[in-house]
C-alpha cells in the first residue's frame, strides 16, 4: 500500500519547516538529503500558505455587516 503524504496542521508544519531550515543551514547534509529537505520545505510552505488563505477566508466570512462582506483591517497595539 503506498504511503500517503499527509500534511500536518499549520503549527506542526511551521515547526517542521523551521527544523528543516536549521538542518539545511548547518551544512551537514549531503546534496541528496538537502534536496529532499528542500522539497519537503516547499510542500510545507504551500500547506502553510493554504492554511493561512483558508483562515483569511473564514475571517472575511465572519466579518459581515448588513448582509454585505466588509473587509476590515485589524489593528494590533503593541
Amino acid at each position: 500500500m503506498p504511503k500517503k503524504n499527509t500534511m500536518p496542521d499549520f503549527e506542526a508544519a511551521l515547526t517542521e519547516l523551521e527544523r528543516l531550515v536549521e538542518k539545511m543551514e548547518s551544512g551537514e547534509q549531503s546534496l541528496e538529503e538537502a534536496l529532499k529537505s528542500f522539497q519537503r520545505g516547499i510542500e510545507l510552505t504551500r500547506a502553510c500558505q493554504q492554511a493561512l488563505k483558508q483562515a483569511e477566508q473564514r475571517v472575511e466570512k465572519l466579518v459581515q455587516k448588513n448582509d454585505r462582506l466588509v473587509t476590515e483591517s485589524l489593528e494590533i497595539n503593541d
